[in-house]
């Protein structure tokens, strides 16, 4: 259970403030998530732990909505996420794209620059999806769950998560095209 939970932290990390825009409000979330799972679901086999550690943190993410409006607070923007002096070990999943320069060599700082503006415009791009066809494209191309997998994650149909998947790519797309990207070459 320990080594699955450390192997999914950092990305539920990343799926949690992309949904809910709080870094503060998303640790809590993966923490209660991997406390739930570690209490109910210790006892499941390995192999069905990714798909219940995606249903609870979907619905932990949910219940969060609901508090959050119960409350009438409103969660930070999405550009406060990139915090410069941040611990390198929270590093952005985006930053993982390849890079010309793979290996140990540092990128030229004009590489550095077109990647950190790329970044940017997908993290805007990808802000403005609304929620469900957000949380639907993160889980397929990010976390790369089948659709049976990302339907029972979202608590909806095969059928909702492929309009829900479409209509994100077709938005993503046209909105990276605006600004000189292809969705292909960033779901590369």
């Amino acid at each position: 259970m320990s080594e699955f939970l450390a192997s999914v932290e950092r990305r539920a990390f990343k799926q949690c403030v992309y949904a809910v825009r709080d870094e503060d409000a998303a640790l809590d979330i993966v923490q209660d998530s991997m406390m739930k799972l570690a209490e109910k679901y210790s006892t499941r086999p390995i192999e069905e732990l990714p798909l219940l550690f995606q249903r609870i943190t979907q619905n932990s993410i949910r219940d969060y909505y609901r508090r959050s409006k119960t409350r009438s607070t409103w969660i930070s923007s999405f550009s406060s996420f990139g915090k410069s002096g941040e611990d390198n070990e929270d590093h952005d999943i985006l930053e993982t794209l390849e890079t010309e320069n793979e290996g140990n060599i540092s990128p030229s700082p004009s590489a550095q620059l077109e990647q950190s503006q790329t970044l940017k415009i997908i993290e805007d791009a990808i802000e403005k999806l609304p929620a469900r066809q957000r949380e639907a494209f993160l889980l397929r191309y990010w976390e790369e769950l089948n659709v049976a997998e990302t339907a029972e994650a979202m608590g909806c149909t095969e059928g909702s998560v492929k309009t829900h998947c479409s209509r994100a790519t077709d938005t993503l797309s046209k909105l990276l095209l605006a600004k000189g990207l292809s969705l292909e070459s960033v779901l590369k």
